[in-house]
């Protein structure tokens, strides 16, 4: 559906008045892009922060840093991601990915790896993977916060790539809630990675 830019704006000012302080911008078929509409909102309003939900494979890794830093500069870094490797098969197929499941998660570790050194260091960014090859990649808009050099990264997912990916390239990971003593096993090795986790419930 196309986006209530009034509607919308003023849902996200009442969330900011009230105290919320992220705001989903999901992907989808049926959705807005979720880059742009952040752009949109986060210029409309001041504080809150979005979470911008994109899958990894649609975009090259270097014009994905590209548009992020853009954005970064146009809403002042009030952004982190929600990095999903997929959705349903037939959807990805509307996209031209044809990857299993698997592979998508192995994908996405190159892509989030290449998007992590043009963060750390601009430019002269050389990688050659399975899925992707960049040459002396380089950016000049850098990513604009005030208290981070990069977003923070939130990798949806329960299965044991997702878990490998927001190990390796998270900040935190986003997982199905279970009963407390199995979550409490599942997440160790995250936790004890360093990496936060976080529960996905629907209320």
């Amino acid at each position: 559906s196309l986006p209530n830019l009034p509607a919308q704006i003023e849902f996200c000012r009442r969330a900011e008045e009230s105290g919320i302080d992220s705001l989903l911008t999901d992907f989808g078929f049926s959705k807005p892009d979720s880059i742009v509409l952040t752009a949109a909102l986060g210029m409309a309003t001041e504080k809150i922060k979005f979470i911008v939900a994109y899958r990894s494979g649609l975009l090259g890794p270097t014009i994905f840093v590209q548009q992020l830093n853009t954005l970064s500069a146009l809403i002042k870094g009030r952004f982190s991601l929600n990095i999903v490797a997929g959705h349903s098969p037939e959807e990805q197929r509307y996209y031209g990915d044809f990857l299993s499941h698997d592979e998508r998660y192995a994908r996405t570790e190159e892509f989030l790896s290449i998007c992590h050194a043009l963060w750390k260091r601009n430019g002269n960014v050389t990688f050659t993977g399975k899925y992707y090859q960049v040459e002396n990649a380089r950016l000049n808009i850098p990513f604009i916060s005030s208290d981070r050099t990069f977003p923070e990264i939130f990798i949806g997912g329960s299965s044991p790539p997702a878990e490998k990916l927001a190990i390796n390239q998270g900040t935190c990971w986003m997982r199905i809630a279970d009963a407390p003593a199995r979550v409490r096993e599942a997440i160790q090795p995250a936790l004890a990675a360093g990496i936060e986790v976080g529960m996905r419930m629907a209320i």
